[in-house]
């Protein structure tokens, strides 16, 4: 196991990139109520496909066409459980990649046994803050709803082992990003403190996260690459915003205006 994160090269984020826009994924996002137009934005301005289908018969046919599928639990219920538990079987039958973001995982009991569950699984990829990591790794209460109460480095060992134990990608994600398949790990810097003031950043991240997972090549550089493209858009979009209103608007038009020559 890798103790010493590396950065990530910056010919990798253009090639990623390009990549991405030329194959313009469909990205299933069974996502949470808050957050659905935001992250649908987000993959339309990156020219991605986004649908949010959640009826659990539709959500199974579905998973199985699309290129990729995102399982976000912050407004669980019950119902929503068997849609997404039924989509991500389908995917697996399908070798369809998804995505976990264990959302507010070690604070509320219903999602953290389901999030748990899902493990078996094998997501391609987690994506949480540092306490949702703890929690779901470790099987533990922490975390403050979606509030994080620990530093990305104080999950690291805990990500690189759930990343072994169920061979996916762990990303945790602070004012450094960890990106880890348990052998290796990547840091990613950067974004903007408003980041944090905006709904659904974190949430749109997954989705993105989702979709870079499906495509060709080495699955934790492209993840990374996510991870970068989002926190490079939120350095530009910083510089026009007036505050959390304007920067959002500056955030979807910082990723569409992206080019494929784009360094980290």
């Amino acid at each position: 196991m890798s103790h010493q994160p590396f950065s990530l090269p910056d010919a990798h984020v253009a090639r990623a990139l390009s990549q991405f826009r030329s194959q313009s994924p469909l990205v299933h996002c069974m996502t949470n109520d808050v957050v659905q137009s935001f992250t649908a934005n987000v993959l339309l301005a990156l020219h991605a496909s986004p649908a949010m289908v959640i009826d659990a018969d539709e959500a199974a046919q579905f998973s199985a066409l699309a290129d990729a599928l995102l399982i976000n639990v912050g407004t669980l219920t019950r119902e929503r459980r068997d849609a997404m538990q039924a989509a991500v079987t389908a995917a697996v039958a399908a070798a369809t990649p998804w995505t976990l973001d264990p959302v507010a995982v070690g604070a509320l009991s219903l999602r953290s046994a389901f999030c748990r569950q899902l493990l078996d699984a094998s997501p391609a990829a987690i994506r949480g803050n540092a306490s949702e990591i703890l929690a779901l790794a470790l099987n533990a209460q922490g975390g403050r709803g979606v509030d994080s109460l620990h530093q990305a480095e104080a999950a690291l060992t805990a990500a690189q082992q759930l990343a072994l134990n169920h061979r996916t990608i762990v990303v945790i994600t602070g004012e450094v990003d960890y990106i880890t398949d348990g052998e290796r790990t990547l840091r990613v810097s950067g974004g903007s403190p408003l980041m944090t003031r905006v709904v659904g950043t974190g949430c749109a991240l997954s989705a993105v996260v989702a979709a870079f997972a499906s495509l060709s090549g080495d699955r934790l550089i492209n993840i990374a690459c996510a991870c970068r493209i989002m926190a490079l858009a939120g350095e530009q979009a910083t510089q026009q915003a007036k505050g959390p209103g304007s920067f959002v608007a500056a955030f979807l038009d910082a990723l569409w205006q992206l080019k494929g020559e784009v360094t980290a």
